[in-house]
This record gives C-alpha cells, sequence and structure tokens, in this order.
C-alpha cells in the first residue's frame, strides 16, 4: 500500500472510529461484484468504503493541511448504502451516480459521536458534509480530485495495474496548481508521471465499464428491489452492512435462490443461442476517465495524441447491445 500523508492526524483516527464510519469497512469499493465469481473480480483482495474515505481524507490532509477539507473528506462517503452504486442502478441514477448522496448530512446530524467530535474540534457541520465545495477533494471529471485520485491507485493496486512501488513514484510527483478557470486542482510537475497515471486510469476506466460490472450490478439492483418489494429488505436496511443484507436475503427461499445464481455468475454469454432472452440485459455505463494537468503545460490529452486518441476512444465506446451472464 502506498503512502498518503507523512503524518496520520489523531482527529482522523477519532472520527473514523466512530460507528457511522466503522460501518464501512462492511460496504466494499467494488459495489457487490466481488461477490459473483468473474474472473475479473475472483482475486481481487478486499477494498473498502472505510479504506478509500480514510485514504481520501489523507490526500487533502497532504496536499491542503486544512482540517476541514480533509473531514469533509473522510466524511463523503458515509452515506453509501450496502453495495454501493448498486443502489443507483436500483434507483434509476446509475449515469451520474449521485442519489446515494442525499442522507449524508442527515446520518452526520444523528451520530452524537460526530456532533461531540466537531464540537471538540470546533467544527461546524455544513463544513464538513458537502466535500464537494472543495476543489482537491471533489471536482467534476476529467479533472484530478483527491476522492478520484485515490479510487484510481486503489483499484490500480488490487487489480494488478500498476505495482505499489510505480503507484508511490506517480503520487509522489503531484503538487497543488490552477486549472482553466483559477480552481484548485492535483497536478504533475512530470509529464512522464502525468501520462503514466492517465493510462492507469483508462485501464481503470476499463474494469468500471466492463460487461462483467454492469451486468453484476443492474443483476443485484434487481435482487435488492425484489427484496423491498416483499419486505424481506426495508429501505433503511440499505444503510446497515453487507453481511446483514445477505442474512436477511438468504432468509428468504426465492431471494436466496437468486443470490446464489448471482454469486455463481462467472462468464459472460454472447452465443444468442446460450443466452436466454429473459436473462439478456441493456446496460449502459458511467464513463469516468481522468484527464490530469500537467504543470505550466495544460492537460495530458493536449500533450500527447496517442492519449488523446485513447480518450476519445473510449467517450465513443457503444454499450448500446445486449450483454448476459452465466455460470457453469
Amino acid at each position: 500500500m502506498i503512502s498518503y500523508s507523512k503524518y496520520r492526524p489523531e482527529w482522523i483516527d477519532r472520527i473514523a472510529s466512530t460507528a457511522p464510519m466503522q460501518r464501512l469497512k462492511d460496504v466494499g469499493m467494488n459495489c457487490g461484484c466481488e461477490y459473483t465469481q468473474f474472473p475479473l473480480y475472483k482475486n481481487v483482495s478486499a477494498y473498502s468504503r472505510y479504506e478509500h474515505s480514510i485514504g481520501t481524507s489523507l490526500i487533502v490532509w497532504n496536499f491542503t493541511h486544512d482540517r476541514t477539507q480533509a473531514i469533509a473528506a473522510l466524511l463523503h462517503d458515509i452515506a453509501t448504502p450496502v453495495f454501493a452504486h448498486t443502489i443507483d442502478f436500483m434507483n434509476g441514477d446509475y449515469l451520474t451516480q449521485e442519489s446515494t448522496e442525499d442522507r449524508t448530512m442527515e446520518m452526520i446530524c444523528s451520530s452524537e459521536e460526530l456532533r461531540d467530535e466537531f464540537e471538540l474540534l470546533r467544527i461546524k457541520i455544513e463544513d464538513v458534509a458537502d466535500y464537494h465545495k472543495y476543489s482537491i477533494a471533489d471536482n467534476d471529471s476529467p479533472r484530478l480530485s483527491s476522492d478520484r485520485l485515490e479510487y484510481t491507485i486503489g483499484n490500480a493496486e488490487r487489480y494488478r495495474i500498476a505495482s505499489s512501488d510505480r503507484l508511490q513514484e506517480i503520487y509522489d510527483s503531484l503538487i497543488i496548481a490552477q486549472a482553466e478557470d483559477g480552481a484548485e486542482e492535483l497536478a504533475f510537475d512530470d509529464a512522464e508521471k502525468a501520462e503514466l497515471f492517465t493510462g492507469i486510469s483508462l485501464a481503470c476506466s476499463g474494469v468500471y465499464t466492463a460487461d462483467e460490472d454492469r451486468y453484476a450490478m443492474q443483476l443485484l439492483s434487481e435482487i435488492v428491489s425484489e427484496a423491498i418489494s416483499r419486505q424481506v429488505l426495508q429501505q433503511e436496511d440499505l444503510y446497515t452492512t453487507e453481511p446483514e443484507v445477505i442474512h436477511k436475503l438468504k432468509s428468504d427461499a426465492e431471494l436466496s435462490a437468486m443470490w446464489e445464481h448471482y454469486r455463481q455468475l462467472d462468464r459472460m454469454i454472447t452465443e444468442e443461442s446460450q443466452a436466454p432472452e429473459e436473462a439478456r440485459r441493456v446496460v449502459s455505463a458511467k464513463k469516468r476517465y481522468i484527464d490530469p494537468l500537467i504543470l505550466g503545460r495544460g492537460r495530458v490529452s493536449d500533450n500527447n495524441e496517442s492519449i488523446r486518441q485513447e480518450i476519445d476512444e473510449f467517450l465513443a465506446r457503444s454499450f448500446v447491445h445486449w450483454i448476459c451472464g452465466g455460470a457453469h
């Protein structure tokens, strides 16, 4: 694992020890796909929203030394439901993936532990409940933010797209610079590292939009939706933990069978004769990519024609075709 900050403030660990943050240890970054047998996910090491949140906070702290911004980054996923963005699929919001952020203020305010901690730190809740207001913590794609940086590094490491040593070298070449509109943004002072990172991020984007990813999330969202309609799950259960929700799914015979079918998915079916029509899905994709700044030289795509073409090809990719998963 790479080091995001030489110094880890003790207040990060105090906030991270509260119940709302501890819950995130059992909410995965791979949105439930890791429960399948698809080779893409089968051997990927565990990666929780808790780890991601702490990493994002440490990145913000490392570059800003601003406690308020770092706490906002630490709390940015506190309202993430079980299976994360799979619930956006259920809510019909999987192209923007914002529907699961609505409860952030509510979850912070309802925690006496967090309220006490912020009173001790003399932090206003409204200043840490929306990390979108801090451009180093979050900004619009294709800019580079701490959130986007952390999950790119975290996934690249776990999917073995790049080694920890190479990712540390990339991280160590980052600075804060001004974007085109004057906003602060994480940027590279080394063009080679910037291009390397952009290639790594595009490889991660391929994982996020893979047929296996889209099919698994859509199918799991349908299982969760069915569980809610049958009152095996309540909406509030989505804000517990994945083991708790899985236990409830398995308590119902029909839902248990659906869950086990989902768990056994291990291949994508491309032959029409082998793919039952009722199992086929057409699922579009949120096209996440990063085109970072190089200090004094604009964005990577302004400097590297090959990468610009790669980005254009990724953005032009169509997902309007059926996909189907199966199990041997």
